[in-house]
């Protein structure tokens, strides 16, 4: 026997009717709780006494789908609830009801995990698509940004004790008399190490506290920022898919800032994602009339705590560097300093991992050969789109993007990446006022920018290095002059000159 999912009302009169000698009352087994739009999963070796406990408390939810399979152990049943909770929120069927684990509840590898996370599961999740309990298929949930950065995923040992170290620093600084400056908690690691996965599960932890009498966050005020509209929205949708958290504590640093200082207010913690795109100068076009972003945070907040990568400043209005950091931390009542090196997004041999950073400091070697990573060059936009094309209906989430070489202008026109002969173009850098760019299907015809992609992930890229980008003697010249977004020099007075770099 397979998996089976057994539906009861959700009602005293159920449990009454459930005879003493069924197989799943004291075995270990899943449960899903739903109404017409929450949800609330969870695991347990004694079902009858869990579902009278839940009777007693929990609301809006009507049905109890009970999972049960002859080979689950506690273990199993924990990892599978655990991934449950993730592919459910990535499904956006239901809010759901869940808080999210701590570091007690890791879940541990244990004997056959592959056999429960692979076929076990995904015979579940087919009955449950037949039950029309879920709507989208696995593969659908995992090529959503919402999926990717849950506040329910499994976390690593080293992202946990992580995440302690940043619940406890909160605990320890909210008590404290701040004067000018709140505490500050800086969190640094490069792209694909798992920060912003970190700082999800963080801060619903917080809101969860936040709402619990016997904790020593109780009634704190705490929002979680980022200055990226396509991240602010995966965020937002975040929100509305689970209980703990609201939309309205989800924020972009200047809008934050400015109302905030309206009301002359100072809030407990706040969370900033992306801290390397804060602004360091003013910015009257963006309504931000400080400054330094980061600086006025801590004046409104007793703590600071931010996710940080010196190597994808965009702007040089948003140029961080170490010193500019120091002297923050130095002006903070208290600060720490974290790392996060886990690599997660490349999954890549060394041979590649040299190229990309030969690649990054402007060198040209020969293409890796012999290896698992697909690294190619194109000679035409045409080619590498139609592979790319190719490789979107295979895997999904593949996209072009292009380097900031070509006009846009934000009047709702379209304008293109084209090729220097002219004879193919694609439209690029279009947004969406609801939906994060890679996500929408219809994007596979576009091309993206670093403005509509920057810390998200692609299954498959292709990226088109635009006029700015020469090759000269073996090296990677560029010319500023041919660089498009002007405004990333904004206010570098005798930098932006033409010079090749």
């Amino acid at each position: 026997m397979g998996i089976e999912v057994m539906k009861f009302p959700f009602s005293k009169s159920s449990m009454s009717d459930i005879k003493r000698d069924e197989d799943f009352l004291n075995y270990p087994v899943i449960y899903i709780l739903n109404g017409e739009k929450e949800a609330y999963i969870g695991e347990t070796v004694h079902f009858k006494n869990r579902m009278n406990a839940h009777l007693k408390t929990r609301r809006n939810v009507d049905y109890i789908n009970l999972i049960k399979h002859e080979a689950f152990n506690r273990s199993a049943t924990f990892h599978l609830e655990t991934k449950l909770i993730n592919y459910f929120l990535g499904d956006e069927t239901y809010t759901l009801q869940n808080k999210s684990k701590t570091a007690n509840d890791f879940t541990h590898n244990y004997y056959d995990k592959p056999y429960y996370d692979g076929e076990v599961f995904e015979e579940l999740w087919q009955k449950l698509l037949q039950q029309k309990l879920v709507t989208h298929t696995l593969t659908q949930i995992e090529n959503k940004d919402i999926f990717k950065i849950s506040p329910f995923k499994e976390l690593t040992l080293e992202q946990i004790d992580l995440k302690e170290k940043v619940l406890d620093f909160c605990e320890q600084q909210i008590p404290k008399e701040h004067q000018t400056y709140g505490s500050l908690l800086v969190i640094e690691g490069e792209a694909g190490v798992g920060k912003s996965v970190v700082l999800s599960s963080i801060f619903n932890t917080l809101q969860e506290r936040a709402g619990e009498g016997s904790s020593k966050l109780h009634r704190t005020e705490n929002y979680l920022v980022v200055n990226h509209e396509e991240m602010f929205k995966t965020y937002k949708d975040i929100a509305r898919q689970v209980k703990h958290l609201k939309a309205k504590n989800f924020d972009k640093p200047t809008p934050l800032i400015n109302r905030l200082h309206r009301e002359n207010k100072k809030v407990d913690i706040i969370l900033v994602d992306e801290a390397h795109l804060l602004l360091t100068k003013s910015d009257t076009y963006n309504n931000f009339k400080q400054d330094n972003q980061l600086e006025e945070l801590l004046k409104l907040a007793k703590v600071v705590v931010v996710i940080y990568d010196r190597d994808q400043v965009l702007k040089l209005k948003s140029l961080w560097g170490a010193a500019t950091l120091d002297s923050l931390k130095d002006k903070s009542e208290h600060h720490a300093h974290y790392a996060l090196t886990n690599q997660f997004r490349m999954q890549a041999d060394e041979a590649v991992m040299t190229w990309i950073s030969d690649f990054i400091a402007k060198e040209v070697k020969p293409l890796p050969q012999n290896t698992n990573y697909d690294l190619q060059a194109f000679a035409t936009l045409e080619e590498m789109h139609q592979a790319i094309k190719a490789k979107n209906e295979e895997y999904g989430l593949s996209r072009v993007v292009s380097t900031f070489d070509y006009l846009h202008k934000k009047d709702g026109g379209t304008y293109y990446v084209k090729e220097s002969n002219g004879t193919y173009q694609m439209p690029w850098n279009t947004t969406s006022p609801k939906y994060t760019w890679a996500e929408k299907p219809e994007t596979i015809a576009e091309a993206g920018s670093i403005y509509t992609i920057q810390g998200f992930d692609l299954n498959y890229v292709g990226v088109v290095l635009g006029p700015s980008i020469r090759y000269k003697d073996g090296k990677l010249v560029i010319d500023t002059n041919r660089y498009m977004d002007k405004g990333a020099y904004t206010g570098a007075d005798g930098f932006y000159n033409g010079n090749i770099i």
